[in-house]
């Protein structure tokens, strides 16, 4: 299961009052990129996809597919606003290496690395 902090769900919230679109979710992938070999992307959606698992956090909804679900267990989504930038951020335990930005990760297992793409 993702969790989402108090501080994050709040900045979604305004983002999507901003936007006016309060009836969207927060989509949340992982895609292969980056200098670790994953990376993090996120989306607004107004709805869910076929297959998606739909995470009710905070009275917010997150979207997460199935070949993202299985890089995503256990993840917290975070805010942070530093002299490394302003934004949503993914804090992964499943990350054995990550990249300096934050955004790229990778995950081993034994000698092997995880595959990025089926």
């Amino acid at each position: 299961m993702i969790t989402m902090t108090d501080l994050a769900a709040g900045q979604l919230r305004n983002l999507l009052q901003q936007k006016d679109q309060l009836d969207h979710g927060l989509r949340i992938f992982v895609q292969g990129g980056g200098c670790a070999g994953l990376q993090y992307g996120m989306a607004l959606e107004v709805q869910e996809r076929k297959d998606d698992a739909v995470i009710e956090v905070h009275g917010l909804r997150l979207f997460v597919d199935p070949f993202s679900a299985q890089y995503l267990e256990g993840a917290c989504i975070d805010f942070q606003d530093d002299l490394r930038g302003t934004g949503f951020r993914v804090d992964n335990p499943n990350a054995t290496v990550t990249c300096a930005c934050g955004i790229s990760f990778r995950i081993e297992g034994g000698t092997e690395m995880a595959e990025t793409c089926a």
